[in-house]
């Protein structure tokens, strides 16, 4: 009987397969905590993954010892700090790629371009171009929002499942912030099949009275990700959409293929 012998090239493969699917593993408990507002149990863990019990213990004591995930006194586990520095990081990467077609779309439109990416059930804006207007919409970066009251929030909403959707509105609520913002599960589901339908979403004032704004998702972004365009909408009028989506939607394609590399 002849024993199998193994070659390096194939030990090689093997710890290769493995190292992935370690990754893989960390990241997907990474989400599940980042899903639940930044804690979980350690039953919630188990309970949400397919991940045998002495993996998760293993794979969290590594993401605590690295300082990616931390333990509270009641011994959940929470997203630590040192997150935020790649998070951060990760956002000015995306924004500095960006940049230079949100300027462009200011150029041939005359009103703020936006760049947003869904973050832990909220919108936060990457980057900017602002109008040349002295009378112009102006969104710091850094800034968060609720997702089903931005053009660009919904536009990302309108690109993931309804079963995340529904989570999404689930954890974070629907407050208004004018009369016209969505106010129900049901017409932020008809809404979102109407964007899908046409391929842009508008915000008609329900962020803010008085400001108009027209945004599409970039495809292939490495997380959800959209562009607008946005202005008081005595000017971001119907004529001003005809104009702009054409130009919003190359843009987001364009800027598809650079995020892909």
């Amino acid at each position: 009987m002849t024993e199998a012998l193994s070659s390096p090239v194939d030990d090689a493969a093997v710890q290769r397969v493995g190292s992935v699917q370690s990754v893989e593993r960390a990241f997907e408990i990474l989400e599940l905590i980042a899903a639940a507002d930044g804690e979980l149990t350690l039953s919630a863990i188990a309970a949400s993954s397919d991940l045998p019990l002495p993996t998760i213990h293993r794979l969290l004591r590594t993401l605590v010892g690295l300082g990616y995930v931390s333990q509270s006194p009641s011994r959940s586990y929470l997203l630590a700090p040192r997150l935020i520095r790649l998070g951060e990081t990760a956002h000015k990467q995306l924004g500095a790629v960006a940049r230079p077609e949100l300027v462009r779309l200011v150029e041939a439109l005359g009103e703020s371009a936006n760049l947003a990416v869904l973050d832990s059930d909220t919108i936060v804006y990457v980057a900017q171009a602002p109008s040349r207007h002295s009378v112009r919409m102006f969104t710091e970066v850094g800034r968060r929002a609720h997702a089903h009251d931005t053009g660009v929030g919904k536009a990302i909403l309108a690109s993931l499942p309804e079963e995340r959707v529904r989570e999404i509105i689930d954890r974070r609520g629907m407050p208004a912030a004018t009369d016209r913002s969505i106010g129900t599960m049901r017409e932020l589901l008809d809404e979102l099949a109407v964007i899908r339908e046409r391929g842009y979403a508008i915000d008609d004032g329900e962020q803010e009275v008085g400001v108009r704004c027209f945004a599409t998702v970039v495809p292939g972004a490495p997380v959800p990700t959209a562009i607008s365009v946005s202005g008081p909408d005595r000017r971001v009028d119907e004529a001003f959409g005809v104009r702009a989506v054409p130009l919003l939607m190359a843009t987001a394609a364009r800027l598809g293929e650079e995020f892909r590399g």
